[in-house]
């Protein structure tokens, strides 16, 4: 008997298939109890006659046999020679002779019994059959470790230093995480989120020392390297992410991808070795970013109901199956009917409603009343978690609001206030600031970006930024960085300090309707240089286009 796949329709439609089995093969047991038939070359032979106390021994003789085999089975280990031995004997062979009735009912009950040995051993391959699929996360997970970051490790040794000092505490994070996925296949989801933390607590230290390493290396000639790799690490971070860990990791990718190109850059002339480093540890997160999205798509995947039990060895055959001549005609019935009312021809819109005079809206124009249309709320930009745009020197009549919302963090309607703090954020999140004044917010750690928005004579301190921070409509604001920032974008805004660090020198700025902008770029004796930010140009027209230069105020 072949079995389906394990989904719920084709386990219903297996188990079907076992109770039409074990029907039929009562139903033959009991012709052959009544009957005697005995099959032959030139024909069957039928022996009429038998007395019921003879039907009755054969019958018990066969449930006897029957039981015997399930306890034989149920005994056997599963994967033995001998269950696999079983498996095979599902064909009961033809005899080459005609044999006597006595002798024919025996052979037709050990036909029956190979079958019924034959049928047991597809529902221990079933079982097993589920089991793996269950089990196809972790082997999945395996094939990441064993081929990606294998790679990855021997190139990481072969470069040797810090580099291969580091792998090594990459390659525990992998191995630490597949005890985890290996630990989740066999379980239920944590109750409570205290237990959910404490599972996950490896993971996260070992992430955290990867990372710490890279702190503790900033003179190594290889921090381009270890930049790289701590930068896009918390992509294993993923199990604690729903319901998009796939895009999660691919944003890890890509924050890592900044420095792999400094390193590509450095060294693409130098040694071919350090290339093939960069797309080895770019291929290790693409081949988990596929593995989450097959496997895990909204979401870590639990065991459901505990442990999954493995296959025994023998299961003992299924109780009757209903009777299948009553369930059809209540399958068809609907079926039936749909066809019935389509082939009615022109009788199908006997059935409809006549439309009146008075029942027509360009007869009777008091029927055109209606709700208005629908039209769509004024947004700000698209692409950017603007709101409707105020001046930002609107009085602020809202009450103040400090939040987080998943992966924002709210901080809305604040005035005088110059104690905002960010606290345990985390690389994907994002601050949004929004209509404050005379505030100082300040962010601890590395976000992914900082949005102002609509806010006066307010201030923004953080340590570093995975993407951009953006300026909206704002008047007189600064900004300080301690860290890195790749981008700042100012839009609308007039007046914006922006204090930069030695790892932000090459930051881009971008700027439009804006005026009073000033970079201060920081000296060696702690003090600043201020370079103003152009705000006129001057435009010429030629042949080939047009070409704008920046013009430097005279004032």
């Amino acid at each position: 008997m072949q079995e389906p796949p394990a989904t719920p329709v084709a386990r219903d439609e297996l188990a079907l298939r076992r109770h039409r089995f074990f029907s039929d093969l009562l139903q033959a047991t009991k012709n052959s109890a009544e009957h005697r038939v005995s099959f032959d070359p030139l024909g069957p032979t039928v022996h009429l006659g038998c007395e019921s106390d003879e039907r009755d021994e054969h019958l018990e003789e066969l449930v006897t046999r029957l039981e015997n085999v399930t306890r034989r089975l149920e005994r056997v280990p599963q994967g033995t020679p001998e269950t696999q031995e079983i498996a095979v004997q599902t064909k009961t062979p033809s005899p080459e002779k005609s044999p006597s009735p006595k002798k024919s009912l025996k052979d037709s009950i050990s036909s029956e019994d190979q079958c019924s040995q034959g049928s047991t051993s597809s529902i221990s391959s079933a079982a097993s059959s589920i089991v793996e699929i269950n089990n196809m996360s972790v082997a999945g997970y395996e094939d990441i470790v064993a081929g990606p970051v294998q790679e990855f490790l021997a190139l990481s040794q072969k470069i040797g230093g810090d580099v291969n000092a580091h792998s090594q505490l990459v390659d525990k994070a992998f191995q630490i995480q597949l005890s985890f996925i290996k630990m989740t296949s066999t379980r239920p989801a944590p109750v409570n989120q205290t237990e959910q933390v404490s599972l996950l607590g490896p993971t996260s230290t070992q992430i955290q020392q990867i990372q710490e390493f890279r702190d503790k290396h900033r003179a190594s000639p290889f921090f381009n390297h270890l930049s790289a790799i701590s930068e896009s690490i918390p992509a294993l971070g993923w199990v604690a992410v729903a319901p998009t860990p796939a895009p999660y990791v691919k944003e890890m990718n890509d924050a890592g991808q900044f420095y792999t190109n400094r390193v590509l850059k450095d060294w693409k002339e130098k040694d071919k070795t350090h290339v093939d480093w960069c797309k080895a540890w770019i291929q290790v997160l693409s081949e988990l970013n596929q593995y989450v999205r097959k496997h895990h798509t909204t979401g870590l995947v639990w065991a459901k109901g505990g442990a999954v039990p493995p296959p025994p060895a023998g299961v003992p055959p299924p109780p009757p199956c209903m009777p299948l001549g009553d369930v059809a005609p209540v399958l068809n019935d609907d079926r039936s009917a749909l066809f019935a009312e389509i082939n009615q021809g022109a009788n199908i819109t006997r059935n409809l409603k006549k439309v009146t005079s008075e029942m027509q809206t360009h007869k009777n124009p008091n029927l055109r009343t209606g709700p208005a249309p629908f039209k769509a709320p004024a947004t700000a930009n698209s692409g950017s978690p603007m709101k409707t745009t105020l001046p930002a020197n609107a009085p602020i009549d809202k009450p103040p609001v400090f939040t987080r919302d998943g992966k924002k963090w709210l901080v809305e309607y604040h005035k005088g206030n110059k104690n905002l703090l960010v606290e345990n954020a985390e690389m994907n999140n994002v601050i949004y600031m929004f209509r404050c004044q005379e505030s100082t917010l300040v962010v601890k750690g590395k976000v992914n970006s900082v949005v102002m928005d609509s806010c006066r004579k307010s201030s923004v301190i953080f340590d570093s930024l995975v993407s951009s921070i953006e300026f909206v409509n704002c008047q007189s604001v600064q900004m300080q960085v301690f860290g890195k920032v790749p981008t700042i974008s100012v839009d609308k805004t007039d007046g914006c300090q922006m204090y930069l660090s030695p790892d932000s020198m090459d930051v881009a700025i971008i700027s439009s309707k804006s005026s009073e902008m000033n970079v201060m770029i920081p000296k060696g004796n702690g003090d600043y240089t201020e370079l103003p930010v152009p705000e006129q140009f001057k435009t010429t027209v030629s042949p080939k286009g047009l070409s704008t230069v920046a013009i430097d105020s005279l004032g």
